[in-house]
């Protein structure tokens, strides 16, 4: 079985003013490119995870990237660095979702502490990635530090996210 992956974020923004004599203008546009090739080490990945989810009102679940996830060809996702992670929540979500490592065997990744959550409001998204260049990427340990923790901000109503996981075995 064969990956490649390429994530491609663009960004164009246009600021525009008034002033006497001419009108002033900001432009950015900004395009970055990751692009992976099949296997492990800088700049491959060889495992992927996607998967659209729910969580009940005032819950979490745990998505062990370690062990129990599977492939959308039923194979597990097992993961030993984590190389792209791309998380939205639905638009029609009233609460946010809570991204981050779980308490008894957090991945840490990209957080300084399993206590620390990124906060993803309805219709909003969160994208991490690692450079092609980069061997470590986000490291995950089984048993220890697997866990990434997914988690409905309040009562009342269940929220959706899709979940996008690309990584290495290795």
């Amino acid at each position: 079985m064969a990956l490649d992956t390429k994530l491609t974020l663009s960004l164009l923004a246009l600021l525009t003013g008034v002033a006497d004599l001419e009108s002033p203008k900001s432009r950015i546009d900004r395009r970055h490119v990751v692009e992976l090739e099949s296997g492990t080490g800088a700049g491959r990945a060889d495992r992927v995870f996607s998967d659209h989810r729910s969580i009940a009102a005032s819950s979490s679940e745990s998505l062990d990237l370690a062990g129990t996830l599977e492939t959308a060809l039923g194979s597990t996702a097992a993961m030993a660095r984590v190389k792209i992670m791309i998380i939205m929540a639905a638009a029609a979500n009233v609460n946010n979702v809570l991204v981050g490592g779980a308490e008894s065997a957090g991945w840490l990744g990209p957080f300084a502490d399993v206590s620390d959550k990124l906060v993803v409001r309805p219709g909003a998204g969160i994208a991490l990635w690692a450079g092609p260049a980069d061997a470590t990427a986000y490291p995950v340990t089984a048993t220890t530090a697997d866990l990434l923790q997914v988690a409905n901000s309040g009562s009342g109503s269940a929220v959706e996210y899709d979940i996008y996981l690309i990584g290495a075995s290795a």
